[in-house]
């Protein structure tokens, strides 16, 4: 089985989790949107599904899919620190233009 990590890492799942974070769907609306095969699509949709990142209900003949989030609290908390870096790079970068703006308006 793989890692959260590696499941989310291919570019067309990520497509799938974004498009069921807006809403569940059912297959053929992710077919339809993703430009792929039913089978290519229902691949992709077992991965993210063994990883548990998804859930599916019946809806008479249809599969329905929704996002299951959980999994990727994992990922959440590995970027925290990453998060912080970031966080501190734009508080001195922010700094950095509110400087440049009182230069150039006590130069005006």
């Amino acid at each position: 089985m793989q890692t959260t990590f590696e499941v989310v890492a291919e570019p067309t799942r990520r497509q799938i989790l974004d498009l069921l974070l807006e809403r569940e769907r059912p297959v053929g609306d992710l077919v339809a949107a993703l430009a792929m095969s039913q089978p290519a699509v229902s691949r992709h949709l077992r991965v993210l599904r063994d990883a548990g990142l998804v859930a599916t209900r019946t809806d008479a003949q249809r599969r329905v899919y929704r996002l299951h989030p959980e999994p990727l609290a994992a990922i959440d908390e590995w970027l925290r620190p990453y998060r912080r870096m970031w966080a501190a790079s734009l508080d001195r970068l922010a700094l950095h233009l509110d400087e440049m703006d009182d230069e150039r308006t006590s130069d005006a």
